[in-house]
């Protein structure tokens, strides 16, 4: 075998072939190639430097949880679960990634956000981008008519991340929808009444929930002079006044969309327009408004929308919003979007807005939740064509983790990691077999218990692990307590400690420890 210093020297001038070979742009394959080369020569080394060099990072756009984050992310999903569990819903899972086709036009100019795997011989798939229209699929697939469905998984976008707002490539949705025929408003209604209870059970801080409905924007261009060829181009550009100014917005529309300045004036004056019931009543008055029967008829169930919201006692949050477009493609009816608001000082960046009575209310923090009806997206699926009606609505839980992270970090309070009731510890040596005892007793009974792995561990280490990951009880052994058949339980905060005989600890520990 070569001696270390030939295989050196043959490393430096393999590293040498393959750094010209890339400044040439060689061919990806001639490349691979001496690269293998190369690898071979270093493993021959052995040691370090044969070793590859990792970079420990996440992908762009997606990050680790660490312990205390899972706990606060699970604390999460079961307010959310419990909440769509309370209203009835079933659950479903899909497959991560579905056929290229299925997803390819349902999402207009987000289309391009669209993550594509390569071929592996056969299909052409993507990793899926919502869990709307995979729900469609599974509905036209398996010829489900009528559902109330939740389904909370991770979906995938080409964006460009910024991570402190809480979006990324990699992130989970939670999703809420009713399918199958049913009369106006009614499953509209108790979706945005779902939005109501989640936000408020979380207590984020204060919240709107923005309402507007398509056939009313639709109508709405129609009547102030936008083509029908640009009702979709135009949509996704009044979508963006919650991020850009009114300016910008019209400046968009005439510079790069092709739209009149007279029609982008007439959308102007409506945009700006918020209220509930009444605004919808003075709309269908609205001379303009009034000539579109598209517009008529989504005014008329925005008013039958009110009047059951109403009922639910959640008008207090819910505004009938003109400026709500929601940019996605499958929309067909009443759209909803949800965002915080902080409220005092508002930024003069807020101000200049051209907001309106937005900039008065408190300043948006970002949407947190979102979603509206989609009554022919199962149809784009049936053979047949035949529609079932969906509503449904999605929450933003990635901004909701960053919020309540945010929140745990700014408060003194302890986030547990673990659930743990009691610790089972040992005062003095040798009892590592009573202790392994006592565990398996309360594990058997149900009980969330824990010891430690050594078979003589000091009391003092035992009471810091409990200080230390929040255990709120421990379980003494001792020869004097295993003689006269009791365990000293002592409380961790308080440092109280008690004699409770073997045959009660089970009932005394649930009894302690009932609100874990």
């Amino acid at each position: 075998m070569a001696d270390k210093a030939q295989i050196q020297e043959a490393i430096k001038t393999q590293g040498e072939v393959v750094r010209k070979l890339k400044t040439e742009k060689a061919s990806k394959e001639q490349i691979d190639e001496e690269v293998a080369k190369l690898l071979q020569l270093k493993a021959q080394l052995g040691g370090d430097e044969g070793r590859h060099q990792f970079t420990l990072k996440t992908a762009k756009g997606t990050r680790d949880y660490n312990p205390k984050q899972m706990a606060i992310r699970e604390k999460v999903f079961n307010t959310i679960i419990s909440c769509f569990k309370r209203h009835g819903a079933e659950n479903i899972d899909t497959p991560v990634f579905e056929l290229k086709e299925t997803l390819t036009g349902k999402y207009g100019e987000d289309s391009k956000l669209i993550y594509d795997l390569k071929d592996q011989g056969g299909e052409l798939l993507s990793l899926r981008y919502d869990l709307t229209v995979p729900f469609a699929r599974y509905l036209a697939m398996n010829k489900v008519t009528n559902i109330k469905r939740y389904h909370i998984a991770k979906v995938y976008r080409r964006d460009n991340p910024a991570m402190t707002r809480g979006r990324y490539r990699e992130f989970y949705q939670c999703d809420f929808d009713i399918a199958g025929q049913y009369d106006p408003m009614i499953p509209d209604a108790e979706c945005l009444k779902i939005v109501h209870e989640i936000l408020s059970e979380l207590e984020l801080g204060d919240f709107r929930i923005k309402v507007n409905d398509r056939r009313i924007l639709d109508g709405m261009f129609a009547v102030c002079g936008v083509p029908d060829d640009k009702f979709r181009t135009i949509c996704s550009t009044v979508d963006k006044l919650d991020k850009m100014s009114w300016e910008d917005v019209r400046s968009e529309m005439v510079k790069e969309k092709g739209l009149s300045e007279e029609a982008a004036d007439q959308i102007g004056q409506y945009v700006s327009l918020q209220g509930g019931m009444d605004l919808a009543e003075r709309l269908l008055q609205d001379a303009k408004m009034s000539q579109s029967k598209q517009a008529c008829a989504g005014l008329t169930d925005m008013k039958q929308l009110f009047s059951y919201l109403q009922l639910f006692q959640v008008t207090d949050k819910v505004v009938f919003d003109l400026s709500l477009a929601r940019g996605l493609d499958y929309y067909t009816g009443v759209i909803y979007e949800a965002i915080l608001t902080q409220t005092g000082p508002v930024p003069v960046a807020a101000a200049q807005n051209g907001a309106g009575e937005k900039a008065e209310e408190g300043v948006s923090v970002g949407s947190v939740a979102g979603g509206g009806r989609y009554d022919g997206l199962v149809g784009m699926f049936d053979p047949k064509g035949r529609k079932v009606p969906c509503v449904g609505v999605s929450i933003g839980i990635e901004r909701v983790f960053s919020i309540m992270e945010q929140k745990a970090e700014a408060s003194a309070e302890k986030v547990r990691t673990t659930e743990t009731q009691v610790m089972v510890a040992s005062a003095q040596k040798n009892l590592l077999e009573e202790r392994l005892r006592l565990t398996a007793e309360l594990w058997n009974a149900g009980i969330k218990a824990e010891v430690m792995y050594k078979k003589n561990p000091k009391l003092l280490s035992q009471l810091q692990h409990c200080e230390d990951s929040g255990i709120p009880l421990v379980a003494i052994l001792g020869e004097q307590e295993l003689k006269d058949g009791v365990v000293k339980l002592r409380t961790v905060h308080s440092r109280e400690e008690i004699d409770v005989s073997r045959a009660e600890l089970v009932e005394e520990i649930k009894r302690r420890t009932s609100d874990i």
